[in-house]
């Protein structure tokens, strides 16, 4: 099968010809759906999630209730990478953050191909540390800077993933996301609307102008796109 054939996932799209033929009858097809937990934290994953579009968001939940995202995943990468690799617990929710469509494969059958395969092996280990990358980075954006900084980076990386200008957002939800109060929330995304940067409605954001929301954000957007651009070409 072509590389134009096959499903638009970064990883699908770099595996060696010979195992993409052998995983493939393998493949299911399926929906996601928006707020579905697709593995919970602490738990052994049995599939492996391979999005082709929406985006799926990573979380840690806290003892006061509190959630906050710590990286966003879409069709440049998949969940469960560590658990083909032998890794069986996993350490945060994984939520569908944005409705698409995704490949599903159980973990035995990723496992056995990166057994017999180094090149597999070497894409797994890749994606866990641009996983590893965002996650890092993240903590240092959320640690220094700004909550504009912040929630413009978010918006940029979101909107990367899921292809969409209009996400459906509300203000709490983002403050959730990058772990600050609604109100703090609620001032930036004033600021940023009346400057021409976004528009938003009850429960939706329109990003206006990616320029200005680039010049708004943190080096960390660019740093994020680098470390994943670097790690997941295919060796």
């Amino acid at each position: 099968m072509s590389l134009a054939q096959r499903p638009p996932n970064r990883l699908l799209q770099a595996l060696p010809a010979a195992e993409f033929d052998a995983l493939h009858p393998h493949l299911k097809p399926v929906e996601m759906v928006r707020a579905t937990v697709l593995v919970k934290a602490g738990s052994a994953p049995t599939q492996i999630y391979l999005p082709h579009s929406g985006a799926i968001s990573m979380t840690v939940g806290l003892s006061e209730g509190q959630m906050v995202e710590v990286a966003m995943i879409g069709k440049d990468g998949l969940v469960g990478a560590s658990a083909a690799l032998g890794v069986e617990i996993w350490p945060s929710d994984a939520v569908v953050l944005f409705p698409g469509t995704a490949s599903v494969l159980d973990v035995a059958e990723m496992r056995a191909a990166a057994d017999r395969n180094v090149t597999v092996q070497n894409l797994l280990a890749r994606h866990e540390l641009a996983l590893i990358a965002q996650v890092q980075q993240s903590a240092a954006c959320n640690a220094s800077h700004t909550v504009e900084a912040r929630l413009s980076r978010w918006l940029l990386h979101a909107r990367d993933l899921s292809g969409e200008e209009r996400l459906p957002l509300t203000q709490e939800f983002l403050a959730r996301m990058i772990g600050v109060q609604r109100n703090a929330i609620s001032i930036v995304a004033h600021s940023l609307r009346k400057a021409g940067t976004i528009r938003y409605s009850r429960g939706r954001i329109a990003i206006a102008s990616v320029e200005a929301l680039r010049r708004t954000s943190c080096e960390c957007y660019q740093a994020v796109k680098a470390a994943h651009d670097r790690l997941l070409s295919a060796p």
